[in-house]
């Protein structure tokens, strides 16, 4: 300990301590190993574009991802900014670049699209994997982020004109047999990227503040195992749909597609989306995780935990 407060905290060489010791500088260098390796030192690498290196790798080998980003703990009003800069910084850099993105919606993915810069992309086109016209909260999400996202590439893009969620059943069979909206939603099933965020089956989903349902349907929901909705379908914690009859009156590609996808790129971040961030890994339904240290911390632990069991 004291090696390393003459280390750190005064800015002695290792010479020197090893003068003020009476040991030898190897000894010195070895004691701050030490001191690292049991907890005596923690070294915190503070800036915007700082990576939890070691936790990236061991989701991607407990998950069998192609990828993985996490950032480091931050002021809760910053890490939301944080995850989404890191995720705009891992599509530029991506390799292969995608030529035709779909993404769905929400107040995470939006972010990722502000913090795009121009030219990130060429020869893209994005398209709107589910509805999201919206007649209250944010009105008009939906198209501005896609439309954001394939503007700052000097891309096309395709959207989906319909709600997230409708009244009847045969509303969104009526809804699908349009050739606009069928011919959407056939050219995102090609898409080689899917990039999507996920949101928490409780009242602050963006589908309760924007009136798809309500806190009576949230509570349902949560009665029968939900734990959050990746493209607008809820899913229990083992990514099987957890209400039928709210899922058949949901507009968008299913579920499969995403399951199948040669690359799909998760954001997700918040301690009331760990559920569904441990659903959308432990289910196979992303390629890529982008989440903060805490979130990560909680689905190692659950794959930590299965493990031993």
């Amino acid at each position: 300990m004291r090696a390393a407060e003459l280390y750190y905290e005064e800015e002695k060489t290792q010479d020197q301590i090893g003068s003020l010791l009476g040991i030898t500088r190897w000894k010195v260098g070895r004691l701050l190993s030490e001191a690292k390796a049991r907890g005596i030192i923690r070294i915190e690498i503070v800036h915007p574009h700082a990576r939890r290196l070691g936790m990236e790798h061991e989701l991607v080998e407990a998950f069998s991802l192609e990828a993985c980003v996490v950032v480091p703990h931050a002021d809760p009003d910053a890490i939301g900014e944080r995850v989404a800069r890191a995720a705009a910084d891992y599509l530029v850099a991506m390799r292969p670049m995608t030529h035709r993105l779909g993404v769905s919606w929400g107040r995470t993915l939006h972010r990722v699209a502000q913090m795009l810069p121009e030219g990130w992309a060429t020869s893209l086109s994005v398209v709107q994997v589910n509805g999201g016209v919206s007649h209250s909260s944010q009105p008009g999400l939906a198209s501005a982020t896609a439309t954001m996202i394939a503007h700052k590439a000097g891309g096309s893009v395709t959207l989906l004109p319909t709600p997230a969620i409708v009244e009847k059943e045969e509303t969104k069979r009526a809804l699908e047999k349009d050739k606009g909206v069928a011919g959407v939603l056939e050219q995102a099933t090609i898409s080689d990227t899917f990039l999507f965020s996920a949101g928490p089956a409780t009242d602050v989903s963006i589908h309760v503040q924007s009136g798809y349902i309500d806190h009576a349907d949230i509570s349902r929901l949560q009665d029968r195992g939900a734990v959050g909705d990746v493209w607008g379908r809820y899913i229990n914690a083992e990514g099987q749909i957890a209400d039928e009859a709210l899922d058949s009156r949901t507009l968008g590609l299913s579920l499969d597609v995403l399951r199948r996808a040669p690359r799909s790129i998760a954001v997700v971040h918040g301690a009331d989306k760990h559920d569904i961030a441990l659903a959308i890994a432990k289910n196979g339904l992303a390629t890529v995780m982008i989440t903060d240290e805490a979130t990560a911390a909680y689905v190692l632990s659950a794959a930590e935990t299965r493990k031993e069991t």
